[in-house]
């Protein structure tokens, strides 16, 4: 069975408004383009009681059914960054520096001197306060970072039985920069690299037609009939009451994997003319 798949966005700067999020549209896209569909996505301000908060159900999820989420933002070194330590709290763990986020960032503050024409003093202040960029929670594993070398890390947890040591069945959560040229990369890396046995052959894809005119209640027989007897979809309704060129409708359709859906639809589209409803263009997504 292909567990969940779930995004977790950080940062006051989007509850707020400073910022548009990005990562919504752009992780259902990354998650499509390997057949894989979003369950579900939170937003949380830089709260470190919320976001613990947010990540022991996200942990629990993935013990319970192998959840994979990604979380976005706050595992920068600032006073305003919170997700690395609430992590730890969540699993219940210590923090500690991490050898290989340590090499790397010393490379990259080695590359950054370098461009500089200056001298990398890793005893330096600045130097040693960057490395809590790589303080993660104890047993982590690093997401290369393919930007600025500076990683993110990903916390896996055992569930249903599952072989702890196999990371392909483990499910977690994924934590990386709020910064989406540094995000979308690692995200990708991480179902690539990590879930590349998840990705299904046949495409998630929804059909959909537009009933004119009726209402949702009338419909909600058949909808649940299509649910019952086609296993691996889900039927939905989409009402509008001001639709400029369509007016008051309801799209109707089913989503799934492709195989499913091209036995459902067509089931759909019959029990729908059993009610002598003009029905308007067909969708595909």
């Amino acid at each position: 069975m292909t567990p969940s798949f779930g995004i977790i966005i950080i940062g006051d700067e989007i509850l707020s408004g400073k910022r548009t999020d990005k990562h919504l549209p752009k992780i259902i896209e990354l998650l499509a383009a390997r057949g894989l569909p979003l369950a579900y996505a939170e937003y949380v301000g830089d709260d470190p009681e919320r976001i613990t908060a947010t990540l022991a159900r996200a942990f629990a999820a993935s013990r319970a059914s192998g959840d994979v989420v990604f979380s976005t933002g706050g595992i920068g070194a600032t006073p305003d960054d919170h997700t690395r330590q609430c992590a730890a709290r969540a699993l219940g763990v210590d923090l500690a520096l991490h050898p290989e986020a340590k090499r790397l960032i010393e490379e990259r503050m080695r590359d950054t001197a370098k461009e500089q024409g200056s001298v990398f003093e890793p005893d330096r202040h600045d130097n040693l306060h960057r490395l809590n960029m790589g303080v993660f929670p104890v047993g982590a594993e690093i997401i290369p970072n393919p930007y600025n070398k500076i990683p993110g890390f990903s916390c896996f947890v055992e569930h249903g039985g599952s072989d702890p040591h196999a990371v392909g069945e483990r499910g977690g959560i994924h934590f990386v920069p709020g910064f989406p040229v540094m995000a979308w990369p690692m995200i990708e890396w991480v179902l690539d690299q990590r879930y590349a046995h998840l990705h299904q052959k046949s495409s998630f894809i929804e059909k959909s037609v537009i009933v004119m005119g009726s209402m949702e209640a009338t419909l909600t027989p058949l909808m649940l009939a299509i649910e019952a007897g086609h296993a691996g979809v889900k039927v939905f309704s989409l009402p509008s009451v001001d639709h400029p060129e369509y007016g008051r409708h309801i799209e109707l359709g089913v989503k799934g994997a492709a195989d499913a859906v091209s036995v459902a639809y067509p089931a759909l589209l019959s029990g729908l003319h059993q009610f002598n409803l003009q029905l308007g263009p067909e969708l595909v997504r």
